[in-house]
């Protein structure tokens, strides 16, 4: 485990565990290594002592050591190997059923999910009622169904220009005009030449990086100033105006374990001063790191081992103008028996952080929790995938928008962590479509307004091809109204869906002209007589919808026939054809005086349309559909044009209609 995770590392730097039965040198040299947390030489240490051993005289011992190198491997996020070393201690019959439960950790790092998901089982048999054994198979279970699930909206990519072949991680910005970003790296820029005990790597140092007059970020340089030291310093935040850096330094000592404490540096111009210990309590023996100032200034929040939490490391804060007395444990809602680290204050209500308690992928996972409008209860969620995956995921920092940066080990076999980048798309919702009269020509200057339930009010005229684009905002309900001058107006109803996806729905709106007589499409009567048919429904019911949405109109219906029968019994027929139309829509609720009805029987045949010509191109537009015409035509020509005759319509009689 690198020093990205020095908190996590430090606090477990108490004392060596004693092997039985070992005296060698080597032996004791690697359990003092163990003990003061320099993890990366007690793995090479004990690599050498576990290959000297023989495998049947040496069966106990054997198994011990090997789970000392697994810890060793686990603590450097090295899973692979890890996994492999304490499986050799399981070989071995070491008799810690923890052996177990670190299996399952290391092979969910390493995205073997039903392995470990069987390793965890085996320690819940061994030790019932485990938490963490517990969350460890949840979250191998969700991992294994996000895997066939549609992943998040996020977009996630390696942030190459900060990216060294060492770790860099825990990423900030330095104030909100997100132009300045601070992390944390082993790089070889990094202060002094000694390699880390701990790591294998140079000691960390703070780095930043400005984005240039057209936006682009450039490289990385160290932190100037006084800040950089021969210690490990890293993991910062600032407060709102950017003038102070809360930070975590690790402090080394021969004769005593490492441990991590807050610090804060003032920055003048580009320079920083030196950092000055900031006291929090007067604990000596507790970690405490990974500060994180809320929006406002007033909190600062961070993750410490110490006394009065739920296990492993929790999320405290504590009031930066009032500190005596104000120190918080974030409770049971958010802190677990694993641990919560890298807070992150979005706003006042929305926190992220780092956890390996709650059910994850593998590893740290990044999680929100929201804080609800009572202020009493914390709703924790995990971001899914891509923004987490089966390494670990962590210190994550917005920008603009939903977008940002975070660090991960995701993919590298070395345990090193990298910089990532994230955006989260904004959904679009959009609503298309076309304003056309009844034969389906463009209507000009066609006016579409949308109204929704959030308050909104869009207008927009429809272009020269009768169409029109609408934004709209998920689960919203809209009343949408089109018209123009000389045309009835047209209204319909929509509900957008609430689902986080983008949707580009359709809809058309259909005029009708006040100056010409309109069929009414879908309208149907039992053969040789007057009454309608059920599946009339539907038409008649839109046409009341628009004599309501156009209350100042009166219409005339008109029903006519076709060619066959005498002119006597097609006017009458088609009389009474076109009253029950007027009596449905009396019925709908539509005033009576605003309705005429009038059968014309054969006496108007139909001209074709262009409408008309595009289902029937064996018509030309401007045909008149007369008897003498018809007759000309073949038998199947003869029943097409027959069928266009028959038809029911409505003219408008006047536009000043006033029910007062």
């Amino acid at each position: 485990m690198d020093f990205r995770k020095f908190l996590h590392i430090c606090a477990l730097c108490v004392c060596a565990l004693t092997l039985a039965g070992c005296k060698t040198p080597k032996l004791a040299t690697a359990n003092e290594q163990f003990a003061r947390g320099e993890y990366f030489d007690a793995s090479k240490t004990y690599r050498a002592v576990y290959n000297k051993l023989n495998p049947r005289e040496d069966r106990e011992l054997r198994g011990e050591v090997a789970f000392q190198l697994a810890t060793c491997y686990r603590k450097l996020n090295m899973a692979a190997r890890a996994s492999a070393a304490y499986q050799n201690a399981l070989r071995y019959e070491y008799p810690d059923s923890m052996a177990y439960f670190y299996l399952g950790r290391s092979l969910q790092m390493e995205g073997k999910y039903q392995p470990a998901i069987d390793a965890y089982t085996e320690f819940l048999r061994l030790s019932p009622g485990d938490a963490l054994a517990r969350e460890g198979i949840r979250g191998c279970q969700a991992a294994i169904r996000a895997k066939s699930a549609k992943k998040s909206r996020y977009k996630v990519s390696a942030a190459k220009i900060f990216n060294s072949r060492r770790a860099d991680f825990a990423p900030m910005f330095l104030d909100k005009s997100c132009n300045t970003l601070y992390f944390t790296s082993s790089n070889e820029k990094a202060t002094g030449n000694d390699k880390s005990e701990i790591t294998g790597m140079k000691r960390s140092d703070i780095f930043y990086s400005t984005k240039d007059e057209k936006g682009n970020w450039q490289r990385p340089e160290p932190a100037q100033g006084e800040l950089n030291t021969a210690f490990d310093e890293g993991v910062v935040s600032f407060s709102p105006d950017g003038q102070t850096m809360y930070l975590t330094v690790a402090r080394r000592a021969l004769d005593a374990n490492t441990s991590v404490e807050i610090y804060t540096s003032r920055r003048s111009d580009a320079t920083w001063s030196a950092p000055q210990k900031f006291e929090i309590t007067a604990d000596t023996l507790s970690a405490v790191g990974h500060p994180a100032v809320s929006p406002d200034g007033r909190y600062l929040y961070f993750s410490s081992d110490m006394p009065g939490g739920y296990g492993g490391k929790d999320i405290w804060r504590i009031n930066l103008n009032e500190r005596v007395g104000s120190l918080e444990n974030l409770g049971e809602q958010i802190n677990t028996s694993g641990d919560e680290m890298f807070p992150y204050v979005r706003t006042d209500s929305l926190l992220y952080f780092s956890s390996d308690g709650h059910p994850g992928f593998g590893g740290l996972d990044i999680f929100t929790a929201r804080l609800n409008s009572t202020g009493d209860r914390w709703s924790v969620e995990n971001l899914g995938l891509p923004m987490n995956s089966q390494g670990d995921d962590f210190g994550i920092t917005f920008g603009e928008g939903e977008s940002g940066f975070f660090s991960s080990n995701r993919g590298d076999a070395r345990g090193y962590d990298h910089i990532y980048s994230f955006v989260k798309p904004d959904i679009k919702v959009t609503i298309s479509g076309m304003v056309l009269d009844k034969d389906e020509e463009p209507v000009p200057g066609a006016v579409i307004r949308i109204v929704g339930d959030d308050g909104s009010n869009q207008k927009e005229v429809a272009r020269d091809d009768g169409s029109f684009r609408f934004n709209l905002q998920r689960g919203v309900k809209y009343v949408m109204l089109a018209g123009a001058k000389g045309y009835l107006n047209v209204k319909q109803e929509f509900e957008s869906d609430s689902e986080e996806e983008d949707a580009d729905y359709g809809i058309d709106f259909i005029l009708a002209a006040v100056h010409k007589p309109q069929v009414v499409e879908n309208i149907f009567y039992d053969f040789d007589r007057a009454s309608l048919r059920p599946e009339s429904k539907a038409a008649l019911d839109e046409m009341a919808q628009m004599l309501r949405d156009n209350p100042n109109v009166t219409i005339e219906m008109g029903s006519h026939t076709d060619r066959v029968g005498t002119d006597e019994y097609n006017e009458g027929l088609s009389d009474r054809r076109a009253k029950s139309v007027v009596d449905y829509l009396v019925a709908a609720g539509i005033a009576p005086d605003r309705l005429t009805w009038k059968g014309y029987g054969e006496t108007v045949p139909k001209t074709v349309t262009p409408r008309i010509n595009r289902e029937y191109p064996q018509f030309e537009v401007g045909t008149v559909l007369t008897e003498e015409y018809i007759e000309t035509l073949s038998d199947e020509d003869r029943e097409a044009a027959d069928q266009i005759n028959r038809r029911t319509e409505f003219q408008v009689t006047s536009i000043d209609y006033d029910d007062f």
